[in-house]
Order: structure tokens, then sequence, then C-alpha cells
């Protein structure tokens, strides 16, 4: 193994700690909801299976996402007497099971430059995420231009500039405040071109779906990167807040369409008691593979999805 590669194992394997940790406030409430279930009558009948589904509504898996990750436990067929230690181990796999097929890394060497459009609502840690992905990726050795698309926001240009600082990338400023986005994307892509960098990153403002104005605006940036590079941008990231739980999902299908999101990043899991969510996302049928989570301000506080270290960090497991 390459001295890089172990480095990203140990960082790959401290990272997964901090997700396991950052799920207390949900893993508090699903610990104590399980050993209340089992303490019914230590097996898994109607009782406790009805109990259990409390438990995982209250952390917001959602009733679809609930009755088939029971329905799996139930078919298991777990051995008597039920302890909480064993529904816990038994859980665990069966959310990491549910959970590993939208755990996708982000592939961003498939084309160069490679352009990543960023979008999100109001104060889900956009920008924030920008400038860890940033971090992350020149830490890699990758050349990263970040484009302060938000023009409406002085605050989030000085935001950005400052994690461009921090990170040591380059950084394209709007010549002023209410500038056109696009613009502002389009010099970034032209600069990245001709300075061979590896990616861009084009920040945009928070916004609703249901600012028609504001989501027009995504599409004409995704319209002006094109005339450079046709078949930009190559992803395009939807950053959810960890603590809005399931009314995220409505956030996916509004903003996919528009934005042309392929995956999302989950910010504020240390914040939330709703990370069951994530479970909600993977069973929907127009779902997005999670790339990221963040669980807290530092820079090495974004990763890679883990599904298994969410899995037992999400039901109380140690270790």
């Amino acid at each position: 193994m390459s001295l890089w590669s172990r480095v990203k194992s140990t960082v790959s394997e401290t990272f997964s700690g901090k997700v396991a940790k950052s799920l207390g406030k949900t893993a508090g409430k699903v610990s104590e909801g399980i050993k209340a279930a089992v303490g019914i009558k230590a097996k898994l009948d109607a009782e406790t299976r009805e109990a259990l589904e409390e438990v995982l509504l209250q952390a917001d898996v959602g009733i679809t996402a609930a009755s088939k990750l029971l329905d799996n436990l139930q078919a298991a067929g777990l051995p008597e007497p039920l302890t909480a230690d064993r529904l816990k181990a038994a859980l665990a796999g069966l959310i990491e099971a549910r959970l590993t097929p939208i755990a996708q890394p982000l592939e961003v060497g498939k084309a160069k430059p490679f352009v990543v459009l960023m979008a999100g609502v109001n104060g889900s840690g956009k920008t924030t995420t920008i400038g860890k992905l940033a971090a992350m990726w020149a830490a890699e050795g990758k050349r990263v231009i970040v484009a302060a698309a938000d023009t409406f926001r002085a605050g989030a240009v000085a935001q950005l500039q400052v994690w461009a600082e921090r990170a040591k990338v380059e950084i394209v400023q709007p010549a002023q405040e209410g500038s056109d986005p696009a613009g502002v994307a389009f010099q970034a892509v032209e600069k990245a071109v001709a300075d061979e960098a590896d990616i861009v990153l084009i920040d945009t403002a928070g916004r609703l779906a249901s600012r028609k104005d504001l989501m027009d605006e995504l599409a004409k940036i995704r319209r002006v990167v094109q005339k450079l590079i046709p078949d930009a941008p190559h992803a395009g990231l939807l950053v959810l807040d960890g603590t809005q739980g399931q009314a995220t999902l409505a956030q996916v299908r509004e903003f996919a369409p528009v934005a042309g999101i392929t995956g999302l990043v989950v910010t504020k899991l240390d914040s939330s008691a709703k990370a069951g969510f994530l479970l909600a996302l993977a069973v929907q049928e127009d779902g997005k593979p999670v790339h990221y989570v963040g669980v807290g301000e530092a820079a090495d506080d974004l990763g890679a999805f883990d599904p298994a270290a969410f899995a037992r960090g999400v039901v109380g497991l140690e270790g």
C-alpha cells in the first residue's frame, strides 16, 4: 500500500468514527426505543414490531422504509430471547444493506476540468460544503477553482473567499454585488480551461423551488457553462440540511430536473435527531446517490458517506 493510500485509509477510518459519534441525537432516541420495545416480550411479535415502528418513525425513517426494514427483520428470524444488543446488531446490518446502493463516490476525474454545480436551499450549508470539498480535493493534489456565483449575498462571496484562502485554491469573484451569476460561472470555467485546472466548483445562491426566477437562474448557469464545455456541468450536487429530515425529499424532486442534480451531500448530521431520513431517501424511486456527509464546521468534517458507520451509529452501537 502506498503512503498516500495509507493516509487516505487513516483519514477514512477517522471520519467514520466522527460520523458514528455525530449521530448521538438520533441514536439516543433509537437506542432507548429499542430497549423499551424489547422489554415488552423479548420477542419480535406484532406488539414489539409496532413499538419498533414507532421508534423508526421518530427518527424520521418514514413509513415505507420502516415497513420494509421491519419486514426484513422478521424474515431474518432472530433468536429468542430477543435482547437489545441483538436487535441493534440486526437492524444495523439491515440499514447498512439498504443504504449501500446509494453510497457512491463522486468520480471527479472523468473530465478535465470537471465542473460541479452546487445547489441547495437557504441555510443548507452549501457554501461551507464547497469550501470543504475544495480543501479535500486540493489536498489530493488537484488544481481547484471555485466560482462565487452567489452574487446576491455579499457574505457568501466573503465566506467562500475565506475558504479558498484556507484551501489554497483560486477563486473567481463577481465584479460587483448583483452581477450575473451565469457570467461568473462562465469566467470560472473559461479560466479552468485556459489554465488546465482539474475541478471547478460553482457556488449558487440558496433558493426555494417555489421561486421560479431563481430556479430559472440555475438553468441559465448550466446553459452558459455548456457553451464552453457541452457536457458540463459533469455533476450537480444538492446540499441537504440533515436537521430538516424528510422535508428534504421534496427538494430532491424539485431541484433534480432544473439543476441537473446527480448526487447529494447531507450536512449537519451532528445537529440532527432525524438522521433516519436517509433511509427514506434510499427507497425513493427517483432517489440520488449520497456522495458526502458533513458532521461539523471544520475542513475535515466532510467525508464520503459510509453506510456501515452510519448504520452502527444510528442504532447506538459502539465500535
